[in-house]
């Protein structure tokens, strides 16, 4: 058993199938939610930009994959990197789109858009996204992926700038799309770095033979 409340409590193997079922749900809503767009993207753009459109229920998959990676941890140094990219694209993506979706949300409403009650659960769920996502960095070993998902990340945001497929913004935020994407891209960079400055002070191999032992 990990030797203190924190642990217990976020290495419960009950408390991550309870994060899981829910993270599980949030992404097929999440999907949902990008439905407009998605039939969008579709009948106008190439369908090789359709991956690139629901940036905030990816970064969810990634996290749900990595918290059932945590319940049954892969053997075999093919299954341990697996396990690490899904972990460092989890982190790295949830902390970055879930800051990145309450500061357009209240961009738009500082520049007069209405902020209503989707609008607070957005914020809320977002929020979670990213709170989750640097608790349960010192848990994963993600440090030798984390260059694989900053390239990635980085990636997707020159497609979503450059072909036009970034998530939907509030009307307000219209003409202000180049900064928009000047704080995309940085927040990369920081949500990168944050992921490497958590798990720095996680102990060696934390997780994985506690979990076995369940």
């Amino acid at each position: 058993m990990p030797g203190n409340w924190f642990e217990r409590l976020f290495l419960h193997r009950g408390m991550l199938w309870l994060l899981f079922a829910v993270n599980f749900l949030g992404t097929i809503y999440g999907y949902i939610w990008y439905g407009n767009q998605l039939v969008y993207t579709a009948e106008h753009y190439p369908a090789w930009l359709l991956p690139f459109v629901p940036d905030s229920p990816t970064a969810s998959l990634f996290f749900t994959a990595a918290l059932l990676l945590l319940l049954y941890p892969p053997k075999g140094l093919k299954g341990t990197l697996i396990r690490e990219l899904i972990e460092a694209l989890a982190v790295v993506t949830s902390v970055k789109y879930g800051i990145w979706a309450v500061a357009m949300i209240f961009a738009g409403g500082f520049q007069g858009d209405v902020i209503g009650w989707k609008d607070w659960m957005l914020v809320a769920s977002h929020l979670g996204m990213a709170i989750e996502a640097l608790i349960y960095a010192r848990f994963f070993t993600l440090r030798r992926m984390l260059p694989v998902a900053l390239l990635w990340t980085l990636a997707n945001d020159m497609v979503d700038y450059s072909q036009g497929v970034f998530p939907w913004l509030p009307n307000e935020l219209d003409d202000d799309l180049n900064e928009v994407q000047y704080f995309t891209i940085g927040l990369t960079l920081v949500s990168t770095a944050a992921a490497w400055l958590v798990t720095g002070k996680q102990r060696k191999h934390a997780y994985p033979a506690r979990l076995r032992r369940r």
